[in-house]
């Protein structure tokens, strides 16, 4: 058990709460199923990543490499670069306004911190993997008691709630917001991520074995981020959307609870978004290295990777660039990642000659193709209402 927390809090990051929490302020509970069909969504693919993983004793990225053309090969680590760029745009910025809430310095000095905090972090490697898990995990909790408290204070009503986790709506402005959420749900660079966290424990028991605890890791350590992610938009839509209050910002929402649920509740949140942007800033360097070193045969410092990674971030905020905004678009941007991490994850885990007696049923197969379809599906929804068309 481990990988899938490491994993998992790429599922409750700061894009995460930027979706969570405009989606809960401005549609109340209605958006709560989005959360429920993607997790779903993570827990089948995350569970197919793993077990690729534990089979071939390669990663996601080091089996493109093996099977598929040259050609595609590019294509597939230029849209897996693309989307752990806009993941770790979102987890820095997410971090650094955590500090910045916090400490009350200016975001830029709190963004410079994040990288010194997000650094030692990354040193915990050199203890290897379990030291990293250990130190995740810790910061899992961390987040989820900061939101355990806030539920209690927001005081949720049961009955528009249990409606929205069970009755599906993308009408009257929804959709984008609902594929911020799956975007910032279901995360191309986890799917790269989780089949080379699984490497270091094929020695310890058979195959089997391995993906039966590895199947379990995921189902625990995800629906643990799919309780936080219901928790953060469930305390959006009973504080504001009840109230409303027009949340446009992180800032704002921080600004907001002190007088709706006191000054306690203001600190757990700020808290819990620092924890939250450092553990999932520290995964998506993780996740960067594996891209890089799967696809090209390339290996580059953990560390060199991270000063790389955080220009973007650091020019977004030097400008002053609205952080909500950014936030909700990079969750976009993943979404339509996701097809070419997906994709090539099908049709490996379906393919006798890679997976052996492992490869998958029939039945899972279709389920996952279902997946990549409805994620396609509402991408080009999404790029129809963009244009200008009404639906």
């Amino acid at each position: 058990m481990g990988p899938a927390f490491l994993v998992s809090v790429g599922y409750m990051d700061p894009g995460n709460w930027a979706t969570d929490i405009e989606g809960g302020a401005r549609f109340g509970y209605t958006l709560l199923w989005v959360l429920l069909l993607s997790n779903l969504m993570a827990i089948l693919l995350q569970g197919l990543s793993a077990k690729l993983g534990i089979v071939t004793g390669k990663s996601l990225p080091e089996n493109c490499r093996d099977r598929f053309p040259r050609w595609l090969n590019y294509i597939l680590w230029g849209a897996a670069e693309g989307s752990a760029l806009a993941t770790d745009l979102a987890e820095f910025l997410g971090a650094a306004l955590g500090f910045n809430i916090l400490l009350g310095i200016p975001l830029f000095q709190a963004a410079l911190l994040t990288g010194v905090a997000v650094f030692a972090l990354l040193a915990l490697e050199k203890f290897g993997y379990r030291a990293v898990e250990y130190a995740i995990i810790a910061l899992v909790a961390v987040i989820g008691l900061a939101y355990l408290y806030e539920l209690v204070l927001a005081k949720p009503l049961m009955a528009p709630l249990l409606k929205g986790l069970v009755t599906p709506n993308i009408m009257d402005g929804r959709l984008y917001i609902a594929i911020g959420m799956l975007g910032a749900t279901v995360m191309p660079h986890n799917i790269y991520l989780h089949s080379a966290l699984v490497l270091p424990r094929r020695a310890l028991m058979e195959p089997r074995k391995h993906i039966r605890t590895q199947v379990a890791d995921s189902v625990f350590a995800l629906n643990i981020a799919f309780l936080v992610n219901a928790a953060i938009l469930i305390m959006s839509a009973a504080t504001f959307f009840e109230r409303g209050v027009v949340v446009t910002s992180i800032e704002q929402a921080h600004e907001t609870l002190a007088p709706l649920l006191g000054g306690a509740s203001a600190v757990a949140f700020a808290i819990a978004l620092l924890a939250s942007g450092l553990a999932s800033s520290t995964t998506a360097t993780l996740a960067g290295q594996v891209i890089l070193q799967g696809f090209l045969h390339v290996r580059m410092s953990l560390f060199v990777r991270r000063l790389i990674t955080m220009v973007p971030a650091l020019v977004v905020i030097y400008f002053q660039v609205d952080s909500l905004k950014i936030l909700v678009l990079s969750q976009v941007c993943l979404s339509f990642g996701l097809p070419f991490a997906i994709l090539p994850l099908i049709s490996l885990t379906k393919n006798h000659a890679v997976m052996g007696e492992y490869t998958n049923r029939r039945a899972t197969t279709n389920l996952a193709i279902l997946v990549a379809a409805v994620i396609l599906l509402l991408n080009a929804l999404l790029v129809y209402q963009m244009l200008g068309g009404k639906i």
